[in-house]
């Protein structure tokens, strides 16, 4: 069984890694290309400032990156060349998104999924449907 461990900074001080890569092998995008995408579009932030695809990664640069689903604060603790299952992917960095985020992805989960669907969003129900229908003066179907 093979174990890998992070990259420290004594083993390989000057090693490069694009960000674009770094992001698809830690597992934020599905895609390398993805990644990509999301640099060019502003969505991967270092120090505030936008980052290009082509970046170089380096151990304790902390990067805002924005997916579809949340809004990730990342520290990089360890460089990882290629993509490799979850539970490996989660050694070579830091999720330090701040808790009010992650607060409100969940109270998003919540609310999205009661079974419900929410007033005036939609469409209309069978109900809606017949109560539109008896409004117009009979079935639009005739």
């Amino acid at each position: 069984m093979n174990i890998i461990l992070p990259v420290q900074k004594r083993d390989m001080p000057d090693e490069k890694l694009r960000l674009d890569k770094y992001l698809w092998a830690i597992r934020l995008f599905k895609t390398r290309s993805l990644a990509s995408d999301a640099c060019e579009k502003g969505k991967v932030k270092y120090q505030g400032n936008a980052c290009k695809p082509s970046k170089h990664v380096h151990i304790d640069e902390e990067y805002e990156v924005k997916t579809e689903q949340k809004k990730w604060l990342i520290k990089v603790t360890g460089i990882l060349h290629n993509r490799v299952q979850y539970s490996e992917a989660i050694k070579f960095y830091l999720d330090i998104t701040p808790a009010e985020e992650i607060e409100r992805i969940q109270f998003q989960a919540a609310t999205f999924h009661t079974g419900k669907r929410l007033s005036k969003q939609g469409r209309p129900t069978k109900k809606d449907k017949r109560d539109i229908d008896e409004f117009l003066g009979g079935s639009m179907a005739d």
